[in-house]
């Protein structure tokens, strides 16, 4: 009978003594419940800015007889120097969205199986099906200008020869004009053409054009031909536009003066590393009391949210303003998702009876609806 009990007593302590060096042993080596290591990795959207810049250039050539223009024709301030002058155009301002390396994280357990992702890796939406396609085009920046000015040349005029005809009053030679002859002999064929179409309009001319046509068609030649000889004083400009575009992301701290690009007015739209021209900022300042009151709501009594690794953005806004020479060029209210706060998508959204769908833009929630089975 005591070697029966003497069992009995062993089988019951040895047990107990076994449960509690196990719980000692788990206590000493920190191990916990096994969890999901696997999931679905994705990100939230981040805001970036594109500005677009309209830059006029305007290339003057300088004509041959520009320094007789006064003295000839009575034209004065002519210039008598070539020159490139740029002047800022037309500016405006457009966001676009990508990935915020910042917010990257990763859907765990069996809700990352109903997770849908943009192409660039943003969150889309959970439990949702035919997601709209949403096809982002690949936008070219141009950064720089051609320098094609072709198109300012003066006519070669034959009827105003370098020399003079050969007659008995120069020996039988050819002399060389000088170029203020030359000029005197252009102002002269200018001061012709006025005088022509003077008398064509007046009808003081023998012939007359045999019908309006023919009327309109040689007032035409004569203004024609005296904006060329014209020219050869006060020289020739053309202008021509240039788009380039320069890509900006605000950080979630406010962003006071930051250079976009420089700009000269000898070279144009500059780099902002190009310390050649002068800078071009960019102020961002975002609304602080949304922000503030998204961040004083974000956090959730569950002591369970986030565990799922699902999260949505509330984006901001801010306004911006673009700055040259202490002059505002252009101004902007705008949605900025990264000036916002980040919030887990509540638990009990996430247990496969809801669908929830997000702005691929901004990261924000665009609807929540309960499937009815």
């Amino acid at each position: 009978m005591r070697i029966l009990l003497f069992v009995i007593a062993i089988c019951i302590v040895f047990p107990a003594f076994g449960q509690r060096g196990k719980k000692k042993e788990d206590e000493e080596t920190n191990t916990v419940a096994p969890v999901y290591v696997e999931g679905v990795i994705y990100s939230l959207p981040q805001t970036g800015i594109r500005i677009h810049v309209e830059a006029i250039k305007t290339d003057f050539v300088a004509g041959p007889y520009a320094p007789f223009a006064e003295q000839l024709l009575g034209i004065k301030d002519v210039k008598t120097q070539s020159q490139t002058r740029w002047k800022l155009g037309r500016v405006y301002l457009e966001t676009f969205s990508e990935p915020d390396p910042r917010q990257v994280y990763k859907a765990m357990g069996n809700i990352a199986s109903l997770i849908s992702l943009t192409p660039e890796g943003c969150i889309a939406g959970i439990n949702t099906a035919d997601l709209p396609a949403r096809n982002v085009p690949v936008v070219t920046n141009p950064v720089s200008h051609s320098t094609d000015d072709s198109g300012l040349v003066f006519t070669d005029l034959s009827d105003l020869p370098f020399f003079t005809a050969v007659d008995s009053t120069s020996n039988s030679r050819a002399v060389h004009l000088s170029i203020e002859q030359k000029a005197a002999q252009t102002a002269s064929r200018i001061l012709e053409c006025r005088k022509m179409s003077f008398e064509l309009v007046a009808g003081y001319l023998d012939v007359l054009p045999p019908d309006g046509r023919g009327y309109e068609a040689s007032l035409g030649e004569f203004d024609k031909l005296e904006k060329e000889y014209l020219s050869l004083f006060i020289g020739k400009s053309s202008s021509r536009d240039y788009d380039f575009s320069f890509e900006y992301i605000p950080s979630e701290t406010a962003n006071k003066g930051d250079v976009v690009f420089r700009f000269s007015e000898d070279k144009g739209v500059l780099e902002k590393s190009d310390l050649s021209g002068k800078p071009v900022m960019i102020e961002v300042s975002g609304e602080e009391s949304l922000s503030d009151n998204y961040a004083k709501l974000k956090k959730s009594e569950n002591p369970d949210a986030g565990d799922s690794g699902v999260y949505y953005r509330q984006p901001g806004v801010a306004d911006v303003k673009l700055i040259y020479e202490l002059k505002t060029i252009a101004t902007a209210h705008l949605t900025i998702a990264q000036f916002g706060s980040v919030a887990p998508v509540p638990e009990n959204f996430l247990n496969g009876n809801y669908s929830v769908e997000f702005h691929p833009e901004t990261g924000a929630i665009k609807n929540i609806i309960q499937n009815i089975k």
